[in-house]
């Protein structure tokens, strides 16, 4: 019988192991901080100024994490110790997880300029909206550590999980534009309401990136 292939088969040699538990503390910490902007705009809506700004340089401070650790991972990558074809399949996943946390982090810049409250009907779509994220993130990291177990039923389903949840986002979106043209929010707040919007909608969208070339990998394995 042909022996099944490792999603990542290079994860059998202990430098590539080194490697991929650096690209896991990456998406915990891209995780930290999905989940820290949600904790940040609850604290915005509940009026709790302090929790959001504090929510903010959580956030921030996991982003910067992350980054760190993204720059560490191309920095050995560079060095030539894994092959070509891993090399650039690694290098496209730490990039992609950096560009979800970039626009977590950017909506959390948005939301410190925000401190008048707005009506219910635009900060409960914030609220739904990040806890769509935050779900969609931990299907995104559930995937990812499912793939180095080589579980490509579990990869697969997690990856579903992700798309469903972007396509939520995405509706999220919408109504929550909806709400804002009718509201009667001076136009500086409508802005950055909108921007903010924008921004929350670009975190699912990569999200969704960073599963499907995951869900790539289950497939190519097969």
């Amino acid at each position: 019988m042909q022996e099944t292939r490792n999603i990542l088969g290079w994860l059998g040699r202990e430098q590539e192991k080194i490697v991929f538990d650096k690209v896991k503390e990456q998406i915990d910490r891209v995780y930290e901080t999905v989940v820290g902007l949600g904790k940040a705009i609850a604290a915005f809506v509940r009026s709790d100024l302090v929790a959001k700004s504090e929510n903010i340089q959580k956030l921030k401070i996991s982003e910067h994490e992350a980054d760190l650790l993204r720059r560490e991972i191309m920095d050995t990558l560079t060095e030539g110790m894994i092959t070509p074809p891993d090399r650039e399949d690694l290098m496209h996943f730490t990039k992609s997880l950096d560009a979800i946390a970039d626009y977590a982090n950017g909506a959390g810049r948005l939301l410190d300029f925000l401190e008048v409250s707005l009506a219910q009907g635009i900060s409960g779509k914030l609220i739904e909206t990040a806890k769509i994220l935050s779900i969609a993130m931990e299907r995104l990291k559930d995937a990812a550590y499912s793939l180095s177990n080589n579980d490509i039923k579990k990869v697969l389903s997690d990856c579903i999980s992700v798309e469903e949840l972007e396509e939520k986002a995405d509706e999220q979106k919408r109504v929550t534009i909806e709400a804002i043209i009718h509201s009667s929010l001076p136009f500086p707040i409508l802005l950055l309401v909108y921007e903010l919007t924008d921004s929350m909608e670009s975190v699912a969208d990569k999200i969704e990136d960073c599963a499907d070339f995951i869900r790539l990998l289950a497939i190519k394995s097969r």
